[in-house]
């Protein structure tokens, strides 16, 4: 079986365990961009039979919890309410679910702790840098990722809907040493959330049912912890001792032997089972995007785009909010009039001279709007060595892709470059293609590594830019190591301290940063910059063009 059609069949489990007790685990968290392959799970769910309800990552409060319907209340003059899509029981599905705002998750984890009738399907449709929720993460048991299914590996997903109901309404006993073993597992991949094994252990109960078993066997916990724990994995689980011939020890009596058996149940046999099961389906480069991972988030600036900042003439809409008028915010209608009409019928018995609606300054609600900042990338470049030309001519490009993109992002890009003694503002913040190519046309190159000056210009402009209204982001592409001090002179020691008192300035003034290790191996000591920047290190050798421009999108979302 190939690793795609392997994956398939952990998607095919993975939707009877929904079908049978969707409630009891919370949900399924599907990693797959939109595609024929993902129209294909996603008919399967259609068919098993759940009632479905579709949700959106701007869902208001009244849309999720019900409100007041502004029409019918006016017109009957007396309170209608309308429901909400978590009044119903059923399968809520979530499309674009990494956009979800966390105000929109709290109360999706919120409703699938309180009420015993609610799963829900995440389709976390975003890159690498781009995550659910940890909230929804948690609480929803099963996880699929669908990347390297091919459309060869798949085949249509079925089950008998009266063998469903069958089964939902079936009994399954657990031992302890299931529930032992759960525990263990869960440690030895570093899965630290509590609920993890018992989403596990719901899974693997729902399994069990399903082959007609009435008791969880080692098969119903090698799938379950395939489901649930290995998607959750930090670590990688140390490999099974090699076991070795124990020494002749005298043979125990048979009544010992039998009470320390049944007073001591061994629970080792089915946790190096279950690792082997988790070992299975991790990929081998598990350590590998943990770290890159890290990094990425480490230096990513909220999703990609400018700070959000609040305002009351444009950007995309927020709920409005109580307040009284004041000549510049906007007044929401449809909000005041639903905040007013609970209230009429009294109103209207105080004031019976008043015909009409009764408008209180407390009903009047404004309109919200969430702008965001215009971005600015700036490219913090070591010009000095003999690579320099090489290493200008790689920046040179990624400037050029980068700003490709900007027009449609609204981003600007501004290059710095340091050699010599001191560090120079090649490329002002800009976004014109043409001034770029003009102004990277002839870079100087060669002399000393002035770092201490290249991170000082970057913070002058990054404070700069910050206070004109921009979201900066650094990155530093070098491969070498400070040692040219802020007045000119030589001295590895002072170079690298002052660098680093810049590093932790930047830190502290909460620029996201990115530290590109362009060298032909990693360079000691880069690590522990980007560490004092707070800032992602990726070490790139030989990089290109492409391979740089790729790494500050993914990583600052540039």
């Amino acid at each position: 079986m190939t690793p795609g059609a392997a994956r398939w069949k952990l998607a095919e489990q993975a939707l009877l365990c929904l079908a049978i007790d969707g409630a009891g685990l919370g949900g399924l968290r599907l990693r797959a961009r939109a595609s024929p392959l993902r129209d294909r799970f996603l008919a399967a769910v259609q068919r098993l039979g759940l009632p479905i309800r579709r949700l959106a990552p701007e869902m208001s409060d009244e849309a999720l919890f019900g409100g007041v319907d502004v029409a019918a209340t006016l017109a009957h003059g007396s309170l209608i309410e309308t429901s909400g899509a978590l009044d119903h029981q059923g399968l809520l599905i979530l499309p674009m679910a990494e956009r979800a705002r966390h105000g929109l998750a709290a109360r999706l984890a919120h409703a699938l702790d309180d009420r015993d009738c609610l799963s829900l399907l995440a389709l976390d449709e975003g890159s690498e840098d781009e995550a659910l929720a940890p909230a929804l993460t948690d609480r929803l048991g099963l996880q699929i990722d669908l990347e390297g299914v091919a459309w060869a590996d798949t085949y249509e997903i079925t089950f008998d809907p009266t063998r469903l109901d069958a089964v939902r309404a079936a009994e399954t006993s657990v031992p302890d040493t299931a529930i032992e073993a759960l525990a263990v597992t869960a440690t030895a991949l570093g899965v630290t959330s509590l609920r993890a094994p018992l989403l596990a252990l719901s899974a693997a109960r729902a399994l069990a049912r399903w082959e007609g078993g009435t008791e969880v066997d080692e098969a119903a916990l090698s799938a379950a912890t395939a489901l649930v724990l290995a998607p959750r994995a930090t670590s990688l689980p140390a490999p099974p001792p090699v076991e070795e011939e124990p020494p002749d020890k005298p043979p125990d009596s048979e009544p010992d032997r039998q009470n320390r058996d049944d007073s001591m149940p061994d629970a080792s046999i089915p946790a190096e089972m279950l690792l082997e099961a988790a070992r299975a389906v991790l990929p081998p480069d598990l350590l590998d995007r943990l770290a890159t991972q890290r990094a990425v988030r480490a230096a990513q600036a909220g999703s990609g785009a400018g700070d959000r900042r609040r305002g009351n003439a444009r950007g995309r809409p927020l709920p409005s909010r109580p307040g009284q008028p004041d000549g510049r915010s906007r007044i929401d209608l449809i909000a005041t009039l639903r905040a007013a009409a609970p209230w009429q019928k009294l109103r209207a018995q105080n004031r019976p001279e008043h015909s009409g609606l009764h408008i209180a300054r407390s009903d009047i609600q404004l309109r919200q709007f969430e702008e965001r900042n215009d971005r600015a990338v700036i490219f913090v470049v070591d010009a000095s060595g003999s690579a320099a030309l090489a290493r200008l001519a790689e920046a040179k490009g990624a400037v050029e892709l980068l700003l490709a993109q900007a027009y449609a992002r609204r981003d600007h890009v501004a290059l710095i470059a340091f050699r010599g003694t001191d560090a120079d503002l090649l490329l002002p913040p800009t976004r014109s293609l043409v001034q770029t190519k003009r102004r990277l046309a002839s870079l100087p190159g060669g002399g000393g590594t002035p770092l201490a000056a290249g991170l000082r210009d970057a913070l002058d402009l990054s404070l700069k830019l910050r206070a004109r209204g921009f979201t900066p982001a650094l990155a530093l592409l070098t491969d070498g190591r400070a040692n040219v001090t802020l007045d000119g002179t030589g001295g590895r020691a002072e170079a690298a301290a002052e660098a680093a008192n810049f590093a932790r300035l930047i830190h502290a003034a909460q620029i996201p940063s990115l530290v590109i290790d362009t060298g032909l191996r990693p360079t000691r000591g880069l690590d522990g910059l980007a560490l004092d920047m707070g800032a992602g290190y990726l070490p790139l050798p030989r990089a290109d063009a492409q391979g740089l421009s790729r790494a500050v999108s993914e990583s600052l979302g540039a």
